[in-house]
């Protein structure tokens, strides 16, 4: 309301005192509504146009505002309708923080040209919105085993936030026999509650009780709260100890060492703390020889032997004990106890050998005697009666036989094995027939000597070991040693190679063995290309007599090693000189312009040859197959593009680390295709002739000399000198030569692939065309003249072709 008057204070600084009285004349009457708590927002309160008298359409023309003194605006006015409404939940509790029965929320109407206002007081009604609450959950009480029934105990109450009915109207406390409660109502109407003993507690019996207190409001419907109430029962000596058994018979033997414990008294005390702890002492009733023998340990009850038992003094013993606790009113219990002395067999049994043997050899005979044996007892009666035997913690190959009265034979039962057990510790035990009985120990040790009777023995019968090739001569392969469990001189080993003959050649000229450890050593460098494995036993033998053997197979695979630079075939060129090609310009996308052919000695991924361009004129005139090493053109010939164009072809196979071989390739274009059937006849001398016919007689004279006998090539093979590798062969194509007409040619779009030409003998290519008059013809491009030709074979007999510093299979020209 204030708010209305502060606009015309700033613009006027005097006001006359009646206009004040009459503003205050109009808001004298008050409007009252009375609503419940909790109502939803937007909910109707009243129609206060219709109640105040006021046009609807004037709600709005005069600006109608609702003010609410001292509290949040939880209405507000519906200027369309006319009507009040809930603007937010009204909580009462928060508005009237006090538990009056009453709670108001005032405001005023206020409604301007003219000023006018109406008070109204609106009344929020309780509802039970809220469940009674304990101040405390758990509420803890310690009441001793001694209180009176019907002493009180004070408790904590509950509180609930509502009023009038809706607040706490009564208390329940869960089944009890002991306790009750005692409900009290306050001048203020508020509910206390008391917890009463109705019963005998007994600690014994239950030394805690938990019990629940709810507290119920009277609202529709009602709401309840809950608290625990655990209540600890103090201890009072009120239970005396009581021993298990009144009198306790026990048995003690005679001449029982000091400190031996006859037996430990446990009486009980069903109190706590230190009601329940216990003494234990002699009554005046036990006499004092008694307790000059035995102790008693007076907080465990532990009864032991102090003196010296006497059966022929005395048979038995009677002893008086109490047990008192150590309350403020201490309280005993008793008991007798019987002791019964026992009579021992005081004597030991003795045993003697008589004769005996220290060792035997491990194949004696069953039935062999080992040692006389003789036993006895002073004792008599039972006592003196005695039992002779061996030790069973093991099964013993031994037996014992009664030969006489106190006398026994050892002998031996079964087979013996040396090298199972090599020595014997025979224990003889002899025990009398006395409570408890006596014993005596005689040990025998019995020594087992070897015999030859164990073969060496290898921990496995086949060895597969790898060998990489071009290893050492000398080089440690593996160690196979055999094991003989015999001793000394059998079991002494001596390693040997038995021996085996492949292809004439003695296993021992290829591994050697040490004689004594089995160490097994390569004598040559072994090459995968030439020999791939190899099979032979190695025997093991004693030293015994007889002398016993046994062999093993030994399995030497040689492992392939990159260790072979692929060899380019094709394209042909000499040694260090380049590969001219010659192709017409108008030459088509796709044309093959040469085949690059490379081979590699070695196996599996080292023999596998991919190509690479290494340094090409023009990237983008030819492209190279990386697999099978096909140049084709990528594109036409235009007028930019040089004449010559160079390539450079390295051939890398795949082993770690990779080899390679490069060739290069001159490339050179012409305008127009040139006619390749034409023959040019180049004249060789009648001599050169002859020396061609004689080389072919003797090649092919070699060849069918190495058919019918392999085995003295293979020999002659390994006398010869080696020459300078350059690139071995698969054995498949051991004897292989793979040579192509790489001569400078001058072609058309043809272009005359590489040939690979195999034999089991030798590749070889010879470009003869034809003998005509005594001359060779070989067809050729026209070439410079005075260029003499000469052909040269390779024989068989030089097994894989070395082609590095060799003219073999090749056409060649001199300058």
């Amino acid at each position: 309301m204030m708010a209305l008057f502060d606009a015309p204070l700033r613009t006027r600084l005097i006001v006359p005192v009646f206009t004040f009285m009459a503003l205050w004349g109009c808001a004298l009457s008050i409007t009252r509504y009375s609503i419940p708590e909790e109502m939803e927002e937007g909910s109707f309160v009243a129609n206060l146009a219709t109640d105040l008298g006021l046009d609807v359409r004037s709600l709005v023309q005069r600006s109608a505002k609702l003010d609410v003194i001292q509290s949040k605006n939880y209405l507000d006015i519906n200027k369309e309708t006319g009507e009040l409404i809930i603007r937010e939940k009204i909580d009462r509790e928060s508005i009237c923080m006090t538990k009056t029965t009453s709670c108001f929320l005032k405001m005023d109407v206020i409604l301007e040209n003219p000023i006018r206002i109406f008070n109204l007081e609106l009344e929020i009604m309780d509802i039970n919105d809220n469940a009674p609450l304990f101040r405390r959950k758990t509420m803890h009480l310690d009441i001793s085993e001694a209180t009176p029934p019907g002493e009180r105990f004070s408790l904590t109450n509950a509180v609930d936030a509502d009023v009038g009915a809706n607040s706490i109207k009564t208390y329940y406390l869960s089944e009890s026999k002991y306790f009750n409660i005692d409900i009290q109502t306050g001048s203020d109407g508020s509910k206390y509650v008391d917890l009463v003993l109705s019963g005998n507690l007994d600690r014994e019996e239950h030394s805690s009780h938990n019990l629940i207190l709810t507290a119920v409001d009277g609202g529709v419907p009602p709401r309840s709260g809950t608290a625990s109430i655990v209540i600890n029962v103090l201890d009072i000596n009120d239970n005396a100890p009581l021993f298990s058994q009144p009198v306790y018979a026990v048995n003690v033997s005679e001449n029982a060492a000091a400190g031996t414990v006859v037996m430990t008294l446990n009486a009980t005390d069903l109190d706590e703390g230190t009601n329940a702890q216990l003494v234990y002492s002699y009554t005046l009733y036990t006499s004092e020889k008694t307790q000059e023998i035995f102790s008693l340990d007076p907080n465990t009850g532990e009864i032991k032997v102090k003196g010296v038992i006497d059966y022929e003094e005395s048979q038995s013993f009677e002893m008086h004990i109490q047990a008192q606790d150590r309350g403020a009113s201490p309280l005993t219990g008793n008991c007798k106890v019987l002791l019964n002395v026992t009579d021992l067999n005081d004597n030991y049994p003795e045993v003697t050998i008589k004769s005996v043997k220290s060792s035997l050899t491990e194949d004696v005979a069953v039935g062999t005697l080992i040692a006389v044996i003789s036993v006895r007892d002073r004792d008599s009666g039972r006592n003196g009666v005695v039992e002779l035997t061996l030790n069973q913690e093991k099964s013993l190959p031994f037996r014992l036989d009664k030969s006489s009265e106190g006398y026994f034979e050892l002998l031996v039962s079964k087979p013996l094995d040396r090298e199972i057990i090599s020595k014997y510790d025979i224990t003889l035990r002899v025990t009398d027939k006395g409570s408890p009985p006596l014993s005596e120990n005689e040990t025998i040790t019995l020594e087992i000597l070897d015999i030859n009777d164990n073969a060496p023995k290898f921990p496995q019968s086949f060895y597969t070991i790898h060998v990489v090739e071009n290893n050492l001569p000398g080089a440690l392969l593996t160690s196979l040693s055999a094991f003989d469990p015999d001793l000394n001189e059998n079991q002494y080993l001596v390693y040997f190679i038995m021996e085996k003959e492949i292809v004439n050649t003695s296993m021992s000229m290829l591994f050697s063995i040490n004689p004594e450890n089995g160490d097994l050593y390569a004598l040559k460098t072994f090459d995968y290309e030439r020999e791939r494995e190899f099979l032979f036993h190695i025997e093991a033998r004693d030293s015994g007599v007889p002398p016993l053997s046994s062999n093993v197979t030994v399995h030497i695979i040689i492992l392939d090693q990159n260790d072979n630079t692929p060899l380019i075939v094709s394209p042909w060129r000499a040694q260090g000189s380049v590969v001219e090609e010659v192709i017409p310009r108008s030459t088509d996308k796709g044309h093959l312009v040469a085949k690059v052919i490379a081979i590699d000695a070695d196996s599996e991924q080292n023999a596998r040859v991919t190509y690479q361009l290494l340094q090409i004129t023009d990237s983008t005139l030819f492209s190279l197959d990386q697999y099978n090493g096909e140049i084709r053109t990528t594109r036409m010939f235009s007028y930019r593009d040089p004449r010559v164009q160079r390539l450079v072809i390295v051939a890398k196979d795949n082993g770690q680390p990779a080899l390679s071989a490069t060739v290069t390739i001159k490339i050179s274009t012409v305008e127009h295709a040139m006619s390749f059937s034409e023959t040019t006849e180049l004249p060789i001398e009648y001599d050169v002739f002859t020396d061609l016919n004689l080389y072919l007689v003797i090649g092919l004279g070699a060849v069918s000399f190495l058919l019918l006998i392999t085995i003295l090539v293979i020999i002659v093979l390994k006398c010869q000198k080696p020459k300078p590798k350059a690139i071995k062969l698969p054995p498949a194509n051991r004897n292989s030569v793979i040579s192509r007409n790489s001569m400078i040619s001058q072609r058309s779009s043809t272009i005359a692939d590489s040939t690979l030409i195999s034999s089991d003998a030798y590749w070889y290519s010879l470009f003869l065309a034809e003998t005509r008059k005594g001359k060779v013809v070989v067809r050729q491009p026209i070439i410079p003249k005075g260029a003499g030709y000469f052909v040269s074979s390779i024989p068989r007999s030089i097994g894989p072709s070395e082609t590095t510093d060799s003219r073999a299979s090749t056409l060649e020209y001199s300058k």
